[in-house]
């Protein structure tokens, strides 16, 4: 190749070169900054090409979202209480200028990152007693409104501090330290006792006066009942009274046989022996044979046979 023609080929090759480094291309998941020998430019925020001056760079940071999911730390509460707190963070790049100037690259952002949650998350979990995280009644737990503040407060201090945008901080794990374990599960144990010892003598107390009411309606219904039973033994005795006094009223002789009878079936049996006079009353019925003929008609003569009337 003649000389005259090696020179519009390197001019060609010159200005491709050139215009290669003029554009720059960026996708949806980058930002650019723009510098001139190490100097700020500008900052390419929009996905797509771009123009600059062959002469300048362009660094390219990545917008996408970031996870941070550090080992857990120990924290105290008010009560004081230590504990574990397993926490992560989401966070982007939002001022790519200030993320350069302050934090460099993703671990020197994350390492500031990590100072400003753990300083607020030790600050807010320090004035909190520790029911205030772990609780049996979920009305008194305030966890998610603990870290929304967290995250509130970090957001203020990461976005002009590092240029970075934190989307959430959330509390993933709460565990105690392994040298506290055993005392605290000691005191739920102790608690848990407590509270059933309570439901216990609550519970006896209760049955005691569930008993004591049972057996005084049980006494108030036996005296009803018991008043009831005398009134109409009562009752009934008055009305045997008034049929023995009609029926004595009647034939008196014929009623002393009959009362005679029934003092015998008492009295009488083949164990029983009795020593008396022939004249006693008693035995009036059994030794004189004309208190035995009974005239029911008044005559004082035997009634005929299958009368019925004579005993």
């Amino acid at each position: 190749m003649r000389p005259g023609k090696k020179i519009p080929l390197a001019l060609a090759a010159i200005a491709a070169i050139l215009a290669w480094r003029s554009f720059v291309a960026l996708d949806q998941s980058q930002y650019g900054i723009v510098t001139e020998f190490g100097r700020y430019v500008a900052t390419l925020r929009e996905p797509g090409l771009h123009l600059k001056w062959p002469y300048q760079s362009v660094l390219r940071f990545d917008r996408r979202l970031r996870l941070y999911n550090p080992r857990p730390s120990e924290f105290l509460t008010k009560d004081p209480k230590n504990i574990l707190l397993d926490v992560y963070v989401c966070w982007r790049v939002d001022d790519p200028l200030v993320f350069l100037q302050r934090a460099t690259d993703a671990a020197g952002a994350e390492a500031r990152l990590h100072d400003i949650v753990w300083a607020e998350l030790a600050a807010e979990v320090g004035t909190r007693p520790l029911s205030d995280l772990v609780s049996d009644k979920p009305n008194e737990m305030v966890a998610p409104t603990i870290m929304a503040g967290v995250l509130g407060r970090c957001r203020e201090r990461a976005r002009p501090g590092l240029g970075v945008e934190i989307v959430d901080v959330r509390l993933r794990r709460l565990n105690l330290p392994e040298q506290n374990k055993q005392s605290v599960f000691d005191r739920m144990r102790a608690e848990r006792d407590r509270i059933a010892r309570q439901y216990r003598a609550e519970g006896e107390e209760e049955a005691i006066k569930i008993r004591a009411d049972a057996d005084r309606q049980k006494a108030q219904l036996l005296a009803d009942a018991q008043k009831e039973a005398e009134l109409k033994r009562g009752e009934a005795a008055r009305k045997a009274i008034e049929i023995y006094a009609a029926a004595h009223g009647k034939d008196p002789e014929f009623f002393q046989f009959l009362r005679s009878l029934e003092a015998y079936k008492k009295l009488l049996n083949e164990k029983t022996t009795m020593v008396l006079s022939s004249d006693s009353e008693l035995f009036r019925y059994l030794t004189d044979p004309s208190a035995r003929s009974l005239d029911r008609g008044g005559a004082g003569a035997m009634p005929p046979a299958g009368g019925g009337a004579a005993r």
